[in-house]
C-alpha cells in the first residue's frame, strides 16, 4: 500500500468512527436516516474517503452477474446509489438506467464524478417513488439498504423494493448477513437469516444465493448477493 492509499484509509477510519456522533445515526425511521444521510455527505465536503460504504468501484458480484445478463436496453434501477459505480455499471452493460438516492449531494456529487454518463441520476424517496416508475423495472439492485435501516423496518423496506420490479423483472440483493436472534449494534444492521427471504413474502422466486465473506482489516464480514425473479 503506498502512502496515498495509507492516507485515504486513514481518512476513512476517522470517517467511520465518526458516523455515530452524526443526527439520525441509529434513528427508527426513514426520515430520521435521511437527516443522518444527508450529515453523512455534508460532512465529507467533497473527500470520498468520509463515504465508508463507498468502494469507488462497482462491487464485483454484480459486475459478474451484468457480464452474464446484458442490459439490451432494458430498464434497471439502482437503490440508494450513492456516488454511483453499481449504477455507472448497469449502464455499461447495456441497461436504461436510472439511480436514485434519497440524499441530494449524493446526486450532485454522482453526476460530478461522471459527467458523460448514460445514467439518469435522480434525487428521490424509495417510499414515495415518482408515478412515472410504476410498471416497474425489469432489473432493480438493491446494495446495503435493507440493512441501512432498524431491523423493525426491514419488511417495510422490502415491500418498497419488491413494488418496483415489474412482472418479469429481476431484482438483485446484496446485504451482510446474521444468523436469526445475532446482536446487531448497528448501523449497519446485517440481515437475519430469516429477513433474507422477505422478497417471497412479496411474489418473488428467489434463483440463487451466492453467500461470501469480505476481511475488514481483523473482521470478517458474512454476506450474501441473491438474485430474485418476479414471475410474468
Amino acid at each position: 500500500m503506498n502512502a496515498k492509499d495509507e492516507d485515504f484509509q486513514k481518512r476513512r477510519e476517522a470517517a467511520r468512527a465518526q458516523l455515530s456522533a452524526l443526527p439520525g445515526n441509529d434513528a427508527p425511521d426513514a426520515a430520521g436516516r435521511r437527516h443522518f444521510f444527508d450529515a453523512v455527505y455534508e460532512r465529507a465536503a467533497g473527500d470520498e474517503a468520509a463515504i465508508p460504504w463507498a468502494d469507488l468501484e462497482a462491487k464485483p458480484e454484480l459486475l459478474s452477474y451484468l457480464a452474464d445478463h446484458p442490459g439490451k436496453r432494458r430498464r434497471a434501477l439502482d437503490i440508494a446509489c450513492g456516488l454511483g459505480d453499481n449504477a455507472e455499471a448497469l449502464a455499461n452493460a447495456g441497461y436504461t438506467t436510472i439511480a436514485f438516492d434519497i440524499a441530494e449531494e449524493a446526486i450532485a456529487w454522482a453526476k460530478k464524478r461522471f459527467p458523460e454518463t448514460a445514467v439518469s441520476y435522480e434525487t428521490a424517496d424509495l417510499f414515495n417513488p415518482p408515478e412515472s416508475w410504476a410498471p416497474g423495472f425489469d432489473l432493480v439492485h438493491e446494495c446495503y439498504t435493507l440493512q441501512a435501516l432498524p431491523p423493525e423496518g426491514v419488511e417495510e423496506t422490502a415491500r418498497a423494493i419488491c413494488r418496483l420490479v415489474a412482472p418479469g423483472g429481476t431484482l438483485l440483493v446484496y446485504s451482510r448477513t446474521r444468523p436469526d436472534g445475532a446482536d446487531a449494534d448497528g448501523p449497519p444492521w446485517p440481515l437475519e437469516e430469516t429477513n433474507l427471504r422477505l422478497p417471497e413474502r412479496f411474489g418473488l422466486t428467489q434463483v440463487s444465493d451466492k453467500r461470501f465473506s469480505i476481511s475488514r482489516g481483523d473482521r470478517v464480514i458474512d454476506h450474501s448477493f441473491a438474485v430474485w425473479h418476479r414471475p410474468a
